[in-house]
């Protein structure tokens, strides 16, 4: 096993990730907006510790709508005879405007704090070219709806110009804006690039928020032969690599388990499966003996990144490297102690990972 360990650069870490582990609330499965069989539409907000919340936006209604809070600290409204129409809205919460958490790119729209302390920061923006982030719908056959995904490109490069593809999954909680925003995957690659340490490449980010076993379906059926259909992509492993944060991690380990000839490059960031038994990883274990002769022929990168200890997945993930080794597979494993499970640590997750793949 080799240890790679790099230096904290400050004592203040950022605060615990949203993909980290913690208490199920009713917010985690609120729809916000809601219509009604009789064409009225209810909206709602988790505020419970709130006096008093009401609506706001351009929404247009000439009623008084009354929120009503229920036991578990949901505040919900009904809205009658909206017309047809794209709507902006927001909730008033004992008098202070609030953007609706539940909204599905939340995320890209809340600020990020970049806090450089007068560093040349890595990941900061800088005087360089900036490669376009794409935002790309598609129709997903696997769920069935239509999804999303970000995309960023080199800068100067053409879309007609066949690339090597970097496949980069997120964190629970989040969605695929967030490498784009509290990750800094742009300013990260973008600075690479500029400095000569990064291969021409596509990083598709995807957005992993389904069921982890399904999403294995949704990138090999849906977000891949998408990806191709609107750039020149190089194909085979060679040419392919694949890196998922906490969930996206999980996601990573299905992904190239269930397809060990598709991945040259991979790199599974503070994550690893959550079985609860032995049985269970003895299980996963057999499964790698089984396809240990592709990964071996097909992987030429196969990399495992923790916070340290007081990373939340450092259990889990420990127990995922005894069934590399007890399958006899070689890997790498970075460690950055005291990094928690925080963009801290993915942040140089990305930045060592992306300068080291591709290379002729």
């Amino acid at each position: 096993m080799k240890k790679v360990f790099f230096p904290l650069l400050c004592a203040t870490m950022l605060l615990t990730a949203s993909a980290q582990q913690r208490k199920v609330s009713p917010n985690d499965t609120l729809r916000s907006i809601v219509t009604n069989s009789d064409g009225s539409t209810t909206f709602s907000i988790y505020a419970p510790k709130a006096e008093k919340v009401t609506l706001g936006g351009d929404l247009g209604y000439d009623q008084d709508v009354t929120y009503k809070k229920e036991e578990n600290g949901v505040w919900r409204a009904t809205v009658h005879h909206l017309r047809t129409n794209a709507y902006r809205y927001y909730f008033w919460v004992d008098g202070m405007r609030v953007i609706d958490p539940r909204y599905p790119y939340y995320w890209e729209i809340t600020p990020v704090a970049n806090i450089t302390n007068g560093e040349d920061i890595f990941w900061a923006q800088k005087d360089v070219p900036h490669g376009p982030v794409a935002q790309i719908s598609y129709k997903s056959t696997t769920t069935g709806t239509t999804r999303s995904m970000h995309v960023w490109m080199p800068a100067g490069e053409s879309a007609k110009k066949a690339l090597p593809v970097m496949y980069l999954i997120h964190g629970s909680g989040d969605n695929d804006g967030s490498w784009s925003t509290v990750g800094c995957a742009g300013n990260i690659l973008d600075n690479l690039y500029a400095e000569g340490k990064l291969e021409p490449m596509i990083v598709v980010m995807p957005h992993g928020g389904i069921d982890v076993y399904k999403f294995v379906d949704e990138l090999t059926n849906d977000i891949m032969p998408r990806v191709a259909g609107q750039y020149r992509v190089k194909t085979g492993p060679a040419n392919t690599a694949i890196a998922g944060l906490s969930r996206g991690g999980y996601e990573t380990l299905n992904c190239f388990m269930a397809h060990p000839d598709m991945f040259g490059y991979i790199n599974v960031m503070s994550g690893g499966w959550f079985g609860n038994t032995d049985e269970q990883y003895q299980a996963k274990t057999e499964q790698l003996r089984q396809i240990a002769p592709t990964l071996r022929k097909t992987v030429r990168l196969l990399r495992f990144t923790m916070g340290g200890k007081e990373d939340s997945a450092y259990r889990t993930g420990q127990k995922t490297l005894k069934c590399f080794d007890d399958a006899g597979l070689k890997y790498e494993y970075s460690d950055i102690p005291g990094g928690r499970h925080t963009w801290y640590v993915w942040h140089y997750d990305l930045r060592d990972f992306a300068q080291r793949i591709f290379k002729k």
